[in-house]
């Protein structure tokens, strides 16, 4: 197993003197965190949000995929800016790459939803390390640099900055759609030798609306994400419903298609606590449907998280806001 997961380590990263390939990590509840993806979404849900993502990609396979996403937004009150922040860790095999990028968006109340228009700013680490498994020990791949007859590996860990943009559309639990893109400089991360990294810009559309028959008492959410690196393409289709037990107390359940991958199962549970506040968790079990399913048996994932809403004051005539409110 080791073996053959170094090969699809290798063709994953594309390490053949400059490795090109899909770089950004992949989740099944990008839905319930989508300042990672577009940082135009800043601000325009009017709430604070901070969400945290765990997910084991092909568990019992030696070196797979895991990632850990932290993604948080808001907007400064009385103003149309909005703030974000998003912290990723993924690390596939011998492959580790941590983001860390700042987000700011203009916002402009477009009739009744809000347009945000943002740029994100930030740092990349990619590591490869040196003691990584070659696939078959002992034999030469000239495909893969290093020095294999002696059995030592090039390494890298390289730091370099990294922009995106975005722009995002939504009305608060009706609609929204989303056009981004990272990595806009697709910069090439280099080390001493023959080894280097190159970032590729990558592309993202988001769409969802959701519909409220039955006096609310149930809610259908069809939503569409599509990433793009011009190279590669990967489209995941969901549907998510959701039985509304009392104001913002919902139970959830939904299922996912990403083509020519894998189908997803997904549960949740969302509740209100203290004033303003609305706490989420969601569960997520992919079946693996590529030719890699008879080595995995699936992959899971966790999503934490919460939001809390600002009261809106009453405007006044009075020049000190703490009267009449």
């Amino acid at each position: 197993m080791k073996k053959l997961f170094a090969k699809i380590a290798i063709t994953v990263a594309g390490i053949t003197g400059v490795a090109v390939a899909q770089q950004d990590p992949q989740f099944t509840q990008w839905m319930h965190n989508k300042i990672i993806y577009n940082p135009g979404y800043a601000g325009t849900s009017g709430a604070i949000c901070g969400n945290l993502q765990f997910r084991q990609q092909w568990a019992n396979f030696d070196g797979a995929p895991v990632t850990i996403a932290v993604g948080a937004d808001m907007r400064i009150p009385e103003t149309p800016i909005g703030l974000g922040l998003t912290i990723i860790n993924d690390k596939i095999g011998p492959m580790s790459t941590n983001f860390v990028r700042f987000a700011g968006a203009f916002d402009q109340k477009i009739g009744k939803g809000t347009l945000g228009l943002g740029l994100d700013v930030g740092i990349l680490q990619k590591s490869i390390s040196a003691n990584w498994i070659v696939p078959e020990p002992g034999k030469i791949d000239n495909r893969i640099p290093g020095a294999y007859p002696d059995g030592t590996n090039p390494d890298l860990n390289k730091v370099t900055y990294d922009l995106g943009f975005g722009a995002f559309y939504q009305i608060p639990g009706t609609f929204y759609v989303g056009l981004s893109s990272s990595h806009l400089p697709a910069q090439t991360v280099a080390a001493g030798g023959d080894i280097k990294y190159k970032m590729t810009r990558h592309y993202y559309a988001m769409v969802g609306y959701t519909f409220k028959p039955g006096g609310g008492w149930h809610e259908f959410t069809p939503q569409i994400k599509y990433k793009s690196d011009l190279a590669a393409g990967a489209l995941d289709a969901n549907l998510t419903y959701a039985y509304v037990i009392k104001n913002q107390q919902k139970i959830l359940a939904g299922a996912t298609y990403r083509m020519n991958d894998a189908a997803a199962l997904l549960l949740g549970y969302q509740m209100p606590f203290g004033k303003g506040m609305v706490g989420k968790i969601g569960y997520s079990y992919d079946f693996v449907l590529s030719k890699i399913k008879g080595y995995s048996s699936g992959t899971h994932e966790i999503v934490l998280g919460v939001c809390y809403t600002p009261e809106v004051r009453k405007p006044t005539s009075y020049g000190d806001d703490r009267f009449l409110n």
